[in-house]
């Protein structure tokens, strides 16, 4: 069989580094189609995965619209000379790449506000796979695992920290240390949105650095360290996961990062303008479970930041709820390759299910629902 991969970003990549490599061990064809965009190639290296890239991309609202064309044209062109048996991504390249070449396509999707994404994507997905908290009926080709897209690479089964991140790192066995993610906010589904104002990351900075070491990983590289007691992250992203599993703490105003963490054990505050009536369900639900918190305002979520760090229960609290938590998820490669290899559909798959998912299923319950 040959099956195509795509990576629109660097999240992209680990979502399906794991199925990908798995499917090549066991004598598949495997190709990645991927963006420039961030660290996207780098990782794809840094994991040895085949790969062609069909274009780039900028941290600019703008640059998407710019170079579409081009992308529609190099993604066509590759996917015609590489005629695959199945297609795996994210959104509309894949689905459209799918229907040009008249190839079965299984979306992962996990963002709700994306409605204009989904609307010219899913005419064209053989299947659509959600978490459980997704807050969408996305019609019968819909199916939904209890976990979320995160679950494919931060899953015990699939990851387990370094044990050396620390040195790598330079702080010492007991030092406390943070890391705040801040977004760049120039994709598509970023426009109208705001998080973390410039004044307010070196307020946040200050605030923190008197507590413990911290760590800045900025998107855009605009941030600025003259007189600020912090240093960048400067590891190699693919050292990112095991950082953040050491770290005491995660302040971000960037999604994804923050249900990493959540799924790693470590406290994490989402602070930027998507929170509200009308949030993810993923971000509810980890709130709900008591493993993130998500706050709008800046100055709530600076008091609530320095309160976890100045509480030394909270490492050993958060451990003990994610192990709580992880154990009522699925391994998601498990599913993507059981997917990929499974000539009856996604309905003979253990771990989806169709229809809705209860939030939290009895201790003892399958993680699969019944089909």
């Amino acid at each position: 069989m040959r099956y195509l991969f795509f990576t629109n970003t660097p999240a992209h990549v680990h979502l399906y580094k794991y199925a990908a490599a798995e499917l090549d061990d066991r004598g598949h064809d495997v190709l990645v189609l991927a963006r420039d965009y961030g660290c996207t190639t780098e990782l794809l290296e840094y994991h040895g995965l085949p790969y062609r890239c069909y274009g780039h991309l900028e941290t600019t609202k703008w640059s998407l619209v710019r170079q579409l064309p081009r992308h529609y044209y190099s993604i066509l062109r590759y996917t015609r000379q590489y005629d695959p048996d199945r297609i795996f991504g994210m959104g509309a390249y894949a689905a459209h790449a799918g229907a040009i070449s008249r190839t079965p396509v299984t979306l992962i999707l996990d963002s709700e506000p994306t409605s204009l994404d989904h609307a010219v994507s899913r005419p064209f997905a053989a299947s659509i796979l959600t978490p459980h908290a997704f807050g969408k009926d996305l019609g019968p080709k819909h199916y939904r695992f209890r976990g979320f897209k995160e679950s494919a690479y931060l899953h015990p089964d699939v990851f387990s920290p370094r044990d050396d991140i620390r040195d790598k790192l330079g702080v010492g066995p007991d030092e406390k240390y943070v890391i705040c993610r801040f977004n760049a906010f120039g994709s598509h589904h970023d426009v109208n949105h705001s998080g973390i104002s410039p004044p307010e990351r070196r307020e946040l900075v200050e605030q923190l650095a008197e507590r413990a070491t911290v760590f800045v990983s900025d998107e855009s590289d605009a941030m600025a360290f003259d007189a600020l007691d912090a240093r960048p992250f400067d590891l190699h992203p693919g050292l990112l996961h095991d950082a953040l599993a050491e770290a005491h703490l995660l302040v971000a105003d960037t999604q994804t990062m923050v249900t990493e963490a959540a799924l790693l054990g470590t406290p994490a505050i989402r602070s930027n303008s998507f929170v509200g009536d009308s949030d993810m369900g993923n971000f509810i639900e980890l709130e709900r479970e008591g493993l993130i918190y998500n706050i709008g305002a800046f100055e709530p979520a600076l008091e609530r930041a320095c309160s976890l760090l100045d509480d030394a229960s909270i490492p050993a609290e958060w451990a003990a709820k994610r192990d709580d938590y992880i154990e009522r998820t699925v391994n998601l490669t498990e599913v993507i390759v059981d997917l990929a290899t499974n000539a009856d559909g996604p309905g003979s798959v253990t771990g989806l299910s169709q229809g809705e998912l209860s939030a939290r299923p009895p201790r003892d319950a399958p993680v699969s629902a019944d089909r």
